[in-house]
């Protein structure tokens, strides 16, 4: 099974001129904690709740900050032929949640890993690819008592 089968096709996204509102806005209305962002259809980056929380707010900037402040531009994508096995193995060694599925340089859909696990095939793979996702990958930045 590729990607593609299982995808979700109509992707809302953000450019990177828009207000971190306009995006959180959008991940209210989708219930997700990412959304990318697109220039003329041209996959430039993702932006996370984490990152309007880190590099928006905890640096007392508001709202109207644009997007292009704040976004991830190192963006891991797969194809709509991927296959869905290799997508949920690229989540966990890039320990990302939500794939940009990009097709001749377009932004045509977005995997996640709960599309991995509506799929009963697939349930091993994202359940992997989660539980690697969840694991930190560098020293821990859990504050501990003194």
């Amino acid at each position: 099974m590729n990607v593609q089968d299982i995808m979700t096709k109509q992707v809302k996204s953000v450019s990177p001129a828009d207000s971190v509102k306009k995006a959180a806005e959008i991940m209210e209305s989708v219930d997700c904690g990412s959304v990318p962002v697109a220039d003329q259809g041209r996959v430039v980056g993702m932006l996370t709740d984490r990152d309007i929380v880190i590099k928006a707010v905890a640096r007392n900037q508001g709202p109207d900050t644009k997007v292009e402040q704040c976004m991830t531009t190192q963006v891991v994508t797969v194809k709509p032929s991927t296959d869905a096995r290799e997508a949920a193995g690229i989540m966990a060694e890039n320990q990302v949640r939500r794939l940009p599925v990009v097709e001749s340089g377009k932004l045509a859909g977005i995997l996640a890993i709960a599309d991995l696990a509506r799929v009963n095939i697939f349930v091993s793979e994202s359940g992997e690819a989660l539980s690697q996702i969840s694991e930190p990958n560098r020293q821990s930045n859990a504050v501990s008592p003194h």
